[in-house]
């Protein structure tokens, strides 16, 4: 759904540009009880039965935009409860990071196979003869399944010559690879948080905006109030995200004027997590290990920690770019705040593993950080261009979208071994990934390197995202072509990541 204004979309960008207004006139947070009414104005509802509901759904929200857990429905609990311990700047996520809020989902229906209208009550009868329980009949001239002996294999859907079968799925544990969304004695969406990887398709997938992440803008306001240098590094899937009309010189402008001190890509992190990577597929693979895995996506990551733990030393230990960036930054700038911008959900569970927390102090996505520039009511129509510096390259910048981590490693490799033949096969999406790790497990990749994408399409196409993936992957390629290198071999910062480790 990304790329489609709703009034979901509308309504998180009200939710984030209320919070951030909260924090940039004072950070008085007991204001937060004000927000669902600026919220949701007015005396009659938008989309619910009632506005007292879309209210509190908005209340909700206001606390998870600023880390805090969704209230329990059966304990009387302000809205404001817990604040003081979360609206400081060092505060960090507390999981669960992707949370639902019950009283907000649909309580869609689970798994069904359905006969629509559309049915003919054709002498085929294809739909009948194929089913393995005999869960069809007709009545009345059309298609019936008996729910009780159905077992959901779709043989009748595939069958049917009108399509008129179709197989209706929670979309949130659809978008799910993990198989982690099941269902509560009423019926409404719940996540296994042991399965869970946070990286928040149910969330853009949900038609009901029932899933919701936490955030840390109240934070990172604070910190930048308070008076600390907070540097932002921005993630290359950035381009275009606020629209076209939004030029790398004139976002940079616009986060000065939030109060950022500087702007860093993340690409750079990317060419030197290119280097490590080339270096580490040529050191083990064969020697040590059959084949190896790339180390990027936390989401990915997380996944083989789960459902593979025995291939786990199979995953490169080079540093993700998100950390070789936040780690150069802070050694060049001591003391320095170091915000991590970017699509993704699961880089906010990342950042607070304990051998990350002293490299990146807070996460905020693209949609959280539109919530500031409306906050501050940014104009990027009049706002001025900022000297850009040119430092990553189009390799680097290529690692936004599916096929491009294990690209550039490819393309640094044939530099420096030519003779190298390097094999590669990649995934987009956990389950496709699933997949692609048991194959590996049972020895069919071997002296590959495994290029793993939680998001269908890459970074581009994270849950913090804003624009449609196919827009955002035209960006990125005029972004690579506009980048003054092409690999990371030119990079200036290619000898740096010896001293981060």
């Amino acid at each position: 759904m990304r790329g489609i204004p709703s009034l979901i979309t509308d309504i998180r960008k009200k939710v984030f540009t209320e919070v951030a207004r909260m924090a940039y006139d004072g950070g008085n947070y007991a204001a937060a009880e004000e927000l669902p009414y600026r919220i949701v104005p007015g005396d009659q509802p938008l989309h619910r039965e009632s506005i007292f509901l879309e209210r509190a759904i908005a209340g909700e929200r206001v606390r998870l935009a600023m880390g805090l857990g969704v209230r329990p429905v059966q304990t009387r609990m302000l809205l404001t409860e817990g604040m003081d311990n979360a609206a400081i700047a060092e505060q960090y996520y507390e999981p669960p990071l992707v949370n639902i809020i019950p009283y907000a989902c649909h309580g869609c229906t689970e798994n069904q196979y359905l006969v629509t209208e559309q049915c003919q009550n054709c002498l085929a009868a294809s739909c009948q003869k194929v089913c393995p329980r005999g869960a069809i009949s007709f009545v009345n001239g059309r298609s019936v399944i008996d729910k009780e002996k159905c077992i959901k294999c779709g043989k009748c859907e595939k069958a049917c010559p009108y399509h008129a079968i179709i197989h209706l799925e929670r979309p949130c544990a659809s978008a799910c690879g993990m198989n982690a969304i099941g269902s509560d004695e009423n019926g409404r969406a719940v996540i296994d948080q042991d399965k869970c990887v946070a990286c928040g398709q149910c969330l853009v997938s949900c038609p009901f905006g029932a899933i919701v992440d936490k955030g840390q803008i109240f934070q990172v306001i604070q910190s930048i109030l308070e008076g600390n240098k907070v540097i932002a590094i921005v993630a290359p899937a950035f381009i275009g995200q606020f629209s076209n009309k939004v030029s790398p010189g004139k976002f940079v402008t616009a986060m000065k004027q939030l109060g950022f001190a500087r702007v860093m890509e993340v690409a750079i992190g990317a060419d030197l997590c290119t280097i490590e990577e080339a270096k580490d597929f040529m050191e083990k693979v064969p020697a040590q290990q059959d084949y190896m895995a790339t180390s990027c996506c936390p989401a990915w990551h997380s996944m083989i920690e789960k459902l593979y733990p025995s291939e786990v030393e199979k995953l490169s230990m080079t540093l993700t770019p998100m950390v070789f960036t936040a780690r150069m930054v802070k050694k060049q700038y001591p003391g320095c705040k170091v915000v991590f911008v970017g699509p993704c959900a699961a880089k906010k569970l990342e950042a607070i593993r304990e051998d990350i927390r002293s490299d990146v102090d807070f996460v905020l996505t693209f949609e959280e950080l539109q919530g500031m520039f409306e906050a501050k009511e940014i104009d990027f129509e009049t706002i001025p261009e900022t000297d850009v510096l040119y430092e990553a390259s189009a390799d680097g910048r290529g690692f936004a979208v599916a096929g491009g981590v294990a690209s550039a490693v490819v393309d640094y490799i044939k530099l420096d071994h030519p003779e190298v033949e390097v094999k590669t096969a990649r995934a987009e999406g956990l389950s496709e990934c699933r997949k692609m790790m048991a194959m590996a497990k049972a020895g069919r990749y071997n002296g590959y390197l495994l290029e793993g994408m939680a998001c269908p399409g890459g970074c581009v196409a994270g849950a913090g995202t804003i624009l449609s993936v196919e827009q955002a992957k035209k960006n990125i390629n005029e972004y690579q072509k506009n980048a003054p290198m092409k690999s990371a071999t030119e990079s200036e910062y290619k000898h740096f990541s010896d001293s981060l480790d």
